[in-house]
């Protein structure tokens, strides 16, 4: 068989070889091991390229650690630039040769042969280059070698770093699959019985983890009233929020009182989140004998507080910061909702507000008030209003996390 068959045959048995590499580490050796074997060199890398930094990096090198080397310098830029073979017969007589190497490794380069390997795609994979051919230097009888070798190798690579993306990919959905899980379960499973009143909730993500939360926990004599609205959303929101309503959940089980809760929840949001994170919150006490709902709103608003004798909306705005933002040299005043026979009051997220449809219109305040005045129970005002913002959104996307939480005083002998 001629010198080319060989040649051919053995690149051929390297694709096939490389196709059953289970590791991207494993392959990146094996594609080493060939490139010496084929082209009767000494050493050798792999350099695999970064487009965000500029730069090309060494996962697999023979006699050195990994190197990180710009991508627009030197022999391997010039390769990158190029997109060809870049062959250097004698390597400290070429101006473009970076001789720090040799001197931190002690080892002495004399050829070097550098290959870019480009994929199916016309990307730029990165580089394999060798060095010092045995008995001689690199020439011209090598590049049908190196450029069969190169792009061989560069498909094979492109083809496992996006196995790796499909597997991490999966990784992280499976992840999320279980943060999802978890914070599916914070939420009430069912709603306390409240003397005269009926209360209802419903959250739901725009991505598989969201940064909206709502609670409602039972009290002796009292009701506690959580709405929270992390900025974002994903998985950081959601660990925010959910540390929230675990603060609040200890708050009230030690029995501390709305202010002190408040204060210290913020305090503690203030010490964890980073400078542009923060959760805005609605944070009351029902109190079902005198039918009074005392809150903060940590720059959660409009609350919506339907006075069913009036027939008018209260929109009632936040009364402090969100939490988070900064430490209290003094907690804030709290306020107060009064709520008579038949009144709704109605904790909705931006979410829906902002809902968008495919014209870019704000499903908005009226569309909302217009819900919370229908003077219907508070599961029902929910539903419609989940159902009105999903038909207002029509086909786009679902921007925000949406989450709504109604609690409604009973008209007296009508239900």
């Amino acid at each position: 068989m001629s010198r080319e068959g060989e040649v051919l045959e053995r690149v051929l048995a390297v694709n096939r070889s490389l196709a059953r590499s289970l590791d991207l580490t494993t392959l990146l050796s094996q594609v080493v091991d060939t490139a010496l074997e084929l082209l009767d060199a000494e050493r050798g890398s792999v350099f695999l390229h970064e487009p965000a930094s500029g730069t090309l990096v060494s996962r697999v090198a023979t006699g050195t650690g990994e190197l990180r080397i710009p991508a627009d310098r030197g022999i391997v830029g010039e390769c990158v630039a190029t997109r060809e073979i870049v062959l250097v017969a004698d390597a400290y007589a070429d101006p473009r040769f970076n001789r720090q190497v040799d001197l931190a490794t002690g080892y002495r380069t004399r050829s070097m042969l550098t290959m870019p390997l480009i994929g199916h795609d016309d990307t730029l994979v990165g580089v394999l280059q060798v060095l010092n051919k045995r008995g001689g230097s690199f020439g011209d009888a090598d590049l049908p070698i190196a450029t069969a070798l190169a792009a061989t190798c560069a498909i094979a690579i492109q083809r496992m770093r996006l196995l790796e993306e499909i597997v991490e990919k999966r990784r992280m959905e499976r992840e999320l699959e279980v943060a999802r899980d978890i914070q599916t379960r914070v939420f009430p499973k069912s709603m306390p019985e409240i003397p005269g009143y009926d209360v209802a909730g419903w959250s739901r993500p725009a991505d598989q983890t969201g940064g909206d939360i709502f609670d409602v926990i039972a009290a002796p004599g009292s009701v506690l009233l959580l709405l929270g609205d992390a900025t974002g959303h994903g998985v950081g929101p959601a660990i925010s929020v959910t540390q929230v309503r675990a603060m609040l959940r200890i708050a009230a089980r030690l029995g501390a009182g709305l202010d002190h809760t408040f204060r210290n929840i913020n305090d503690q949001l203030s010490d964890d989140l980073s400078d542009n994170r923060f959760v805005t919150a609605f944070l009351g006490v029902l109190d079902p004998a005198s039918h009074r709902v005392v809150y903060h709103a940590g720059g959660q608003g409009p609350l919506l507080h339907w006075r069913a004798a009036e027939r008018t909306i209260d929109w009632l705005t936040s009364s402090t910061l969100p939490l988070g933002m900064l430490p209290f040299r003094k907690t804030p005043e709290s306020r107060w909702i009064d709520m008579a026979p038949g009144d709704v009051l109605a904790l909705v997220s931006d979410g829906i507000f902002e809902c968008e449809n495919a014209a870019g219109e704000a499903f908005g305040n009226e569309r909302a008030g217009a819900i919370v005045s229908a003077g219907t129970g508070a599961a029902e005002t929910v539903a419609r209003m989940v159902a009105e913002a999903d038909a207002f959104r029509g086909s786009a996307p679902q921007q925000d996390d949406m989450t709504v939480l109604v609690l409604r005083r009973r008209a007296a002998g009508r239900d």
